[in-house]
């Protein structure tokens, strides 16, 4: 798995994100490229801001039980795989708006490095590894940006 934490895949993964254009289309799935920009984000919010309400204790159990280690491994996600509720994005967004948040929201990453991540908790997960937040911000953008094409 690619380390986010290098500048050099940071900066692949910026050049990816340039890439899109407003009318880019998706090989599956059924968001448009401004929605996956915003469903992109989440992930993102979830980690730097206090926008999703963290899950009650018993989610959070099950969410730890059985759907972290699918989300931090290296194992890349299937096409057409569901998404938390919290993840969908069902109206249009601005592109622009949306391409620059996440490209700052990965520098911001990059900025703040793997030992700020150490141990660092997850509103879903509880504490987690530097690497397991790469895989999870790797794996996840990466996937999406292979949906459109890029």
């Amino acid at each position: 798995m690619k380390d986010i934490f290098d500048p050099a895949v940071t900066a692949e993964l910026v050049n990816r994100i340039n890439q899109l254009t407003p009318e880019t289309q998706g090989l599956w799935g059924k968001m448009s490229v401004d929605q996956m920009l915003a469903h992109c984000n989440v992930a993102y919010e979830m980690a730097f801001t206090d926008k999703h309400a963290k899950p009650n204790a018993f989610v959070r159990f099950l969410l730890k039980t059985f759907v972290k280690n699918g989300v931090v491994n290296e194992k890349p996600y299937p096409k057409n795989i569901r998404t938390a509720p919290a993840f969908i994005i069902a109206d249009s967004r601005n592109f622009e708006e949306e391409k620059e948040r996440l490209i700052g929201y990965l520098n911001h990453t990059l900025e703040l490095g793997k030992e700020h991540f150490e141990g660092k908790a997850s509103i879903s997960f509880g504490p987690m590894t530097a690497q397991e937040w790469n895989n999870q911000f790797y794996k996840h953008l990466d996937h999406h940006l292979n949906q459109f094409g890029v």
